[in-house]
């Protein structure tokens, strides 16, 4: 397990700090503000409730109002493999300023964080479930996970369901082939629009390869025949033609959300090693003309500030977020220590 972490992010570890240069930003656009509010996982933070060692964190509003963030791979000690495994786990959060730095009111499960279900890791069939996403419709929380044998190997992918703002889980009955459109539906990220869709990108989770958009019902979101995907053909963009890269690149975890008027994307751009965001109009704009920004740079060990982090990925946006006052959950793991392993909140203004 370790080693497949390993092989999983290292790769990227070093990707791109010759490049990734102290003061820099894209050509043509302004500057951005970037500061680390805290940490959010950690000895003092989260050993309380027996995760030490955790990643992700991907927020959502829960229907009762309380922020719900799922965490990846999880372990009691700080550090990867330090005891007590499991994934997907979830935290509550009532907080409401941002800006204080997210708290935690309780975990799933109890005094200590449980497994979102009962299943066993390194199991013949697989190894671990990784959370993709997770969405509020309606009464209702829906989470994508990626079943996994090894990291980056995806068998299957599935949706479950809360309909007590994160309790309790069970399974939807959703179940993806991870060969469909290409390996290009296993990582992925949604957003409810205002006319009864969900919008839906998504990528293979290996770190090398473009997204592509499908679309469902909001009230079919568990039914996989429903998906409509975004293809072009004959000259022309349309629903139902076959899934068409929409951006090329090198994409990890993906965040796409509906925010202020806008549908914002926010990534860990394996390929350039910094997470990236992007403002566009619709989930159908020309992501290479939408407005597009580098948020957070990669960087090396021991020259970190609060734009370069080492071994940064993730990148989910918070709920209370604006565009012009963005909050992100950044994950990090120092693939040759074990330890940090954790999820950190940062501020990002001037983004919008």
């Amino acid at each position: 397990m370790e080693l497949s972490r390993r092989t999983f992010l290292s790769a990227t570890a070093g990707a791109g700090a010759a490049v990734a240069l102290p003061g820099t930003a894209l050509a043509g656009v302004q500057a951005v503000t970037t500061n680390k509010v805290k940490d959010l996982t950690g000895p003092g933070l989260t050993d309380r409730f027996r995760m030490a060692g955790t990643d992700l964190g991907i927020p959502a509003r829960a229907p009762d109002g309380r922020m719900v963030f799922v965490f990846g791979d999880t372990f009691e000690e700080a550090r990867v493999g330090g005891g007590w495994w499991r994934s997907p786990v979830a935290l509550w959060s009532n907080t409401t300023n941002l800006a204080g730095g997210v708290e935690w009111s309780g975990a799933v499960g109890g005094a200590a964080a449980q497994q979102l279900w009962d299943y066993p890791h390194d199991n013949p069939t697989f190894s671990t479930v990784l959370p993709s996403d997770v969405i509020t419709i309606g009464g209702s929380m829906y989470l994508h996970v990626m079943v996994n044998k090894g990291l980056g190997n995806v068998v299957w992918t599935e949706i479950w369901r809360s309909d007590n703002s994160g309790a309790n889980w069970y399974h939807t009955g959703a179940k993806f082939d991870p060969n469909i459109d290409g390996g290009l539906f296993q990582c992925i990220t949604w957003g409810e629009g205002n006319d009864g869709y969900v919008y839906v990108y998504s990528t293979g989770f290996q770190r090398n390869k473009p997204i592509i958009l499908k679309r469902v019902r909001s009230n079919q979101i568990a039914n996989p025949a429903a998906y409509e995907p975004w293809g072009f053909r004959n000259n022309a963009w349309g629903w139902g033609n076959p899934a068409t890269p929409i951006l090329n690149g090198s994409f990890g975890e993906l965040c796409l959300r509906p925010l202020g008027g806008k549908w914002i994307l926010t990534w860990f751009n394996a390929g350039d090693y910094r997470i990236d965001g992007m403002i566009m109009d619709t989930p159908t704009s020309n992501l290479y003309t939408a407005y597009r920004q580098t948020l957070i740079y990669g960087g090396a060990w021991g020259q970190e500030n609060d734009n370069h982090v080492a071994q940064l990925y993730g990148g989910y946006i918070i709920p209370g977020s604006t565009l012009s006052d963005l909050h992100l959950s950044v994950s990090q793991w120092n693939t040759d220590a074990g330890w940090p392993y954790r999820s950190m909140q940062f501020r990002v203004r001037g983004f919008g």
